[in-house]
């Protein structure tokens, strides 16, 4: 295992962190009554991951019960002392009195003193930045009870775009940020960048499930990664980012830490091996004459579709025959939710498109039709 500075909260963590989001039976109600078969894997998964060097878990309030299970695991059958690994989670309230509410609810349920990390969970808009962060709001509560000893670092996650974290950085409220990035997946680059010059921790968020399903890899890109597994290639790409200091490795995928080994060295700059390697990656985006377009430039859309992120599912597809991921995440769209919002291209849809913001070389419409084609599941058939 290898540990990286946290930004200014000044502690050294394992660069990858264990995650809490999908323990079995994990999504059930009610949230407190917890299945033998979860607290087992649950506990086995924490004595792995703190053998391997682990020493950040990261939760959430909204992660059904995943609180609850680590409060047992950590504290009835494993017995760690509290400052043998430290420990994050999440939470999101409109105000100040449910925010400290809920905080202390969360400090019940995990059955500790205090959060080494607490993030405010999901600055996803610029409507939620508002609320969170004005005066005498959650944001602020947050920070009068890291005064009083019960968080000692207050950080924020995000889905948003990325002129939204951004905004959230310069706010200077925070001390880290969790964030998406990935091989596939660039765009936030410019905020881990900002976050650096404020020296703000830099947590990444899902980097093999939400970075392209890594766990269960298309053929091609085994080979288009090798020596290295696509785990692996990719955790070493995010943590070439001087900027980036940990990973969250969370269930499927941490149930046999098979992968860990060869992750390390993970040196900053990358390697050249490392570089062959996305050079080859990169490459393979040329196979294809308009997987270069990615689509920022008509991020909402009028039409409401997140064609930004159609484009980045037909460009994986395309270039790197990974479909599954593609169904998987296209299907998960939601037309009222800041998470990942999205409609599909319906025909009356697809008329609202603004196509002047796209190059006129570009076949937009063809290749958000062809796309949803491919991938749409209707939701009595996913298979």
């Amino acid at each position: 295992m290898e540990y990286r500075r946290f930004g200014k909260t000044e502690k050294k963590v394992s660069v990858i962190t264990l995650g809490g989001m999908r323990y079995k039976h994990g999504w059930t109600d009610p949230r407190h009554e917890i299945p033998d078969e979860t607290l087992q894997q649950c506990r086995d998964t924490v004595q792995e991951a703190l053998a391997s060097g682990i020493n950040l878990i990261e939760t959430a309030y909204g992660y059904g019960k995943s609180e609850t299970v680590y409060g047992m695991v950590l504290n009835d059958e494993l017995k760690l002392k509290r400052d043998s690994y430290f420990l994050m989670t999440k939470g999101a309230k409109m105000t100040a009195a449910e925010m400290r509410e809920l905080v202390m609810e969360q400090l019940k349920t995990l059955k500790t003193d205090y959060f080494d990390f607490y993030a405010w969970h999901g600055i996803n808009t610029m409507d939620i930045l508002e609320t969170a962060c004005a005066p005498g709001g959650p944001v602020e509560e947050l920070l009068k009870m890291k005064d009083e000893g019960l968080i000692r670092h207050v950080g924020f996650s995000t889905h948003a775009p990325l002129e939204v974290i951004i905004k959230a950085i310069e706010t200077d409220l925070f001390e880290f940020v969790n964030l998406h990035y990935y091989y596939f997946f660039q765009r936030n680059k410019g905020a881990i960048d900002l976050a650096q010059t404020k020296d703000m921790g830099v947590f990444i968020i899902s980097p093999n499930d939400k970075g392209g399903k890594l766990g269960s890899p298309s053929q091609k890109l085994k080979e288009l990664t090798a020596p290295l597994h696509p785990v692996q290639f990719n955790a070493r790409f995010c943590l070439g980012h001087s900027g980036v200091h940990t990973l969250t490795f969370g269930l499927p995928v941490t149930s046999g830490f098979d992968t860990l080994d060869g992750i390390f060295p993970a040196p900053s700059p990358m390697t050249e091996e490392l570089q062959r390697i996305k050079l080859k990656l990169d490459e393979q985006r040329l196979l294809d004459p308009y997987a270069h377009y990615e689509g920022y430039d008509m991020l909402n859309d009028p039409s409401g579709i997140n064609i930004p992120e159609v484009l980045r599912f037909r460009m994986m597809v395309k270039c790197y025959d990974m479909t599954e991921f593609g169904i998987y995440r296209y299907n998960m769209f939601q037309e009222k939710d800041h998470w990942f919002p999205g409609v599909f291209p319906t025909e009356e849809n697809m008329k609202k498109i603004d196509t002047s913001r796209c190059p006129a070389h570009i076949p937009v419409v063809d290749l958000i039709r062809e796309t949803h084609n491919e991938l749409y599941r209707p939701k009595d058939n996913k298979s």
